[in-house]
């Protein structure tokens, strides 16, 4: 497995944050090949963070260039998301998944 965090800072309204990306982020990402999960975590103080799950590293890596691509050419993506994320990324060495 492959996973993304990315973690968006200055987000003015958490929860319009959510709704945007509930409604046209996702839609995108669970498209990509080798999805297997997704979420999106209010971490408080205008704090936003999410975190993609792949089965392979190209999928890992194509969520990362396409939500550059959503951000920039989705208005409401960008009033919601001002500043371009944080990005960690990597193979996951151990897990467990009840």
């Amino acid at each position: 497995m492959w996973v993304s965090v990315r973690r968006y800072e200055g987000v003015p309204d958490p929860k319009k944050a959510g709704q945007v990306v509930r409604d046209t982020w996702i839609p995108i990402i669970s498209k990509i090949p080798g999805f297997m999960a997704y979420y999106w975590v209010d971490a408080g103080n205008g704090v936003m963070v999410s975190t993609s799950v792949f089965k392979t590293k190209e999928g890992q890596e194509a969520s990362n260039a396409k939500v550059k691509q959503w951000r920039m050419g989705n208005p409401a993506a960008n009033a919601v998301l001002p500043n371009p994320p944080q990005i960690t990324a990597g193979e996951v060495l151990a897990a467990e998944v009840q």
